[in-house]
């Protein structure tokens, strides 16, 4: 079992929805997995101390369906994130992912995330603590520097360390992090993107997997990457606000899989069996569907369906009917066709 697991993760690398705080949650994921039974999917980050010091276990719950799944642990102390690895690793996760790549204040007050960038000793000793703990793959995802840091100095000398280490797969987002002066989502804009860097450290380092993220709208933008050598693709945003656009050719056009012939419609109704367990369990509407706003992004009438939801899945008696006359508004705000 956890070969195969290690062999998915790695597979399944080729194509993967970045770890997104607040938004990846369980609910996310399983929506995003009816439409790509291939991509990687990752959690939000966990933090080590609140899986080892606060015994906050439930941040690990997911549903076997959401397989290949990656855990994103979020620390620096090399003991804590081996126990946390290997916490994840005992509740099945495909892979055990670092992040060195996000700015926000809270975690940089944690001396984790982007700040990390300016010690990759640190970042090694924790990547060597956490393969010796963990029997999955450990993999870091990172920007191409921070500050005032050179990134064409700093990111070989980055990569070459945490892989002596032992990690084999980068997730390398090809923008410089600002940790004063710009806040988490201004990080995810302003700063240039270098998609040559990036591309520079795969012919640097042809044994090790790298994947590109940042600033990658659509599945043409993936392919073209892949087409320029790089062994795997990360995309953030886009997948989350027009997942099926990203998704639902992803498994043909990436993976290589024959086509399915299913509509977003398929997938609005193969959510309702979901939906009615989790709102029977005492969950709310909202929870789940919140992230299914955008999977009728572009199409004639999605601005119904995103509006019924909207301003409905709050309400008390809130379920999977809701969703289904979010698809029937939707149909009848669509042009007649003669």
């Amino acid at each position: 079992m956890t070969a195969s697991n290690f062999n998915n993760a790695a597979r399944a690398a080729k194509l993967s929805v970045a770890p997104m705080m607040d938004w990846t949650d369980r609910h996310c994921r399983f929506f995003h997995r009816l439409l790509s039974q291939h991509a990687l999917l990752y959690t939000e980050m966990v933090t080590s101390p609140a899986l080892v010091r606060g015994g906050a276990l439930h941040l690990l719950d997911y549903s076997p369906e959401e397989q290949p799944l990656a855990l994103q642990l979020g620390g620096s102390n090399p003991a804590e994130l081996a126990e946390a690895a290997r916490l994840g690793a005992e509740a099945g996760y495909s892979e055990i992912n670092l992040n060195v790549g996000c700015p926000s204040d809270r975690v940089q007050s944690g001396t984790f995330g982007a700040i990390l960038m300016r010690d990759p000793k640190l970042v090694a000793e924790c990547c060597a603590a956490m393969i010796k703990a963990s029997p999955v793959e450990v993999t870091v995802k990172c920007r191409i520097g921070v500050d005032d840091q050179e990134p064409s100095d700093v990111l070989p000398e980055f990569i070459a360390r945490v892989a002596g280490a032992g990690v084999g797969r980068f997730s390398i987002h090809a923008r410089k992090a600002w940790l004063q002066g710009l806040s988490p989502k201004e990080n995810r804009d302003i700063p240039p993107l270098d998609y040559d860097l990036v591309q520079q450290m795969k012919g640097l380092f042809p044994a090790l997997h790298l994947s590109l993220n940042g600033g990658i709208a659509t599945l043409e933008d993936a392919m073209a990457a892949l087409d320029r050598g790089m062994d795997g693709v990360m995309i953030g945003r886009a997948a989350y606000h027009q997942p099926a656009d990203i998704l639902m050719q992803a498994d043909h056009l990436i993976f290589g899989q024959a086509p399915l012939e299913r509509t977003r419609e398929d997938i609005a109704l193969q959510m309702l069996p979901y939906i009615d367990a989790h709102i029977h369990s005492g969950g709310k509407l909202g929870q789940v569907t919140r992230h299914m706003l955008g999977l009728f992004a572009g199409q004639p009438g999605a601005r119904h369906w995103k509006r019924h939801l909207s301003e409905n899945a709050h309400k008390p008696d809130a379920g999977s009917h809701t969703v289904v006359e979010a698809i029937e508004k939707m149909h009848a705000a669509r042009p007649v066709l003669c």
